[in-house]
């Protein structure tokens, strides 16, 4: 299971946003540095709107959303790579997750402690990148120096080795994240396996106050989150209040959306925190319905048919013959399989083709 790890410096709510997200009090919140040592682990469904329509086309109760992990990471301070604070153990915890989600504090509370004593989301984020890319640096260099003598002799995996990582280093030398180099299919490919902490998937989430939310978008401390992750990291952000998303997690769902309700709040931000983090790591949905349940499967974008299949179980992979198929808004729109299929909307696909998020699924095999 694909794993993104949230991460930031200490108190900025990342333990609060945990607890939110898989809605347990897992995670220790605490107004003091390194509550979180040992990362806490949970699973998160996926918000889907299109599983309840298309349960009342297959005439089922039953639904079962996809998932994935998210990570609570410890808190992170300057000279992490030196291994200030939990420094060594912070980073390699960021190693072992696919994508970062990285808490910045966008709110002023004199009761709230801030390690740096002041609120500067800019300063922040270039305290956490400075880290990470330091890192990278040092792991960089150091891969360097070991292909140097094979690539010497001729050996062609460590040439082209050689020859990405000696253009990561100057774009790293100049604070910039590896994410944004610009490496052909190729090059990327072969970055890959470095696992370069800036090299992977990052959200930043500003965290607002509950009473600020509503008119967050006029926040200036989100405005200069948003302005700078998308020029300097080409990143999105999203704007989350841990606070609020702590409150809702013992409340029933009606409740909860009657809760955002009276604040003039439409969704929690951590639906949407989740579905931008889904689609950050690369992954689609794909539906099956039947009588029995209603049903999400997660791929990779880019999957073919037989891949897709596999998610399912290895015998439908390596037996696969082919897949119906139709997708979601012609299924709901026709109302039901045999609607779409009059009208030529149902069909058959083969191994190679390319599924689509929100495909409907049905697959045929032999083993």
């Amino acid at each position: 299971m694909l794993r993104a790890g949230i991460v930031g410096l200490p108190n900025v709510g990342k333990s609060t946003l945990f607890n939110a997200i898989t809605r347990t009090r897992k995670a220790e919140s605490a107004n003091y540095p390194f509550c979180t040592i040992d990362p806490n682990v949970g699973v998160v469904t996926v918000p889907d709107d299109r599983l309840e329509p298309l349960a009342k086309i297959a005439k089922t109760e039953v639904i079962i959303p996809t998932s994935f992990e998210f990570v609570d990471i410890a808190g992170l301070v300057q000279g992490a790579a030196q291994g200030e604070g939990l420094g060594n153990k912070f980073l390699s915890h960021i190693r072992e997750v696919d994508a970062i989600i990285q808490v910045i504090r966008c709110f002023e509370d004199e009761d709230i402690h801030h390690v740096a004593g002041s609120i500067d989301p800019i300063r922040d984020i270039e305290t956490i990148m400075t880290e990470l890319v330091l890192a990278d640096m040092e792991s960089v260099q150091k891969s360097l120096d070991r292909r140097a003598k094979d690539a010497k002799k001729g050996d062609k995996t460590a040439k082209a080795e050689h020859a990405v990582l000696s253009k990561v280093l100057p774009h790293l030398n100049d604070g910039k994240p590896a994410l944004t180099l610009e490496l052909n299919p190729e090059e990327a490919a072969i970055l890959k396996p470095f696992f370069l902490l800036t090299a992977k998937p990052t959200i930043f989430a500003a965290n607002v106050k509950e009473s600020e939310l509503v008119d967050a978008a006029n926040n200036p401390h989100v405005a200069k989150v948003k302005d700078y992750a998308q020029e300097h990291h080409a990143c999105e952000t999203v704007i989350i209040s841990a606070q609020i998303e702590s409150d809702l997690v013992d409340l029933a769902p009606d409740e909860a959306s009657d809760f955002l309700s009276e604040m003039g709040v439409s969704e929690s931000g951590v639906g949407s925190m989740i579905r931008s983090t889904y689609h950050l790591l690369g992954l689609r949905t794909y539906f099956t319905a039947g009588e029995v349940e209603v049903r999400a499967w997660t791929i990779h974008e880019g999957d073919r048919a037989p891949q897709a299949a596999g998610v399912i179980h290895t015998d439908f992979e390596r037996g696969f013959i082919k897949a119906e198929t139709v997708a979601y808004k012609d299924l709901v729109e026709c109302g039901s399989v045999a609607a779409a299929r009059d009208k030529g909307l149902y069909r058959m696909e083969g191994k190679e083709y390319v599924v689509k998020d929100g495909d409907v699924l049905l697959f045929k095999f032999n083993v």
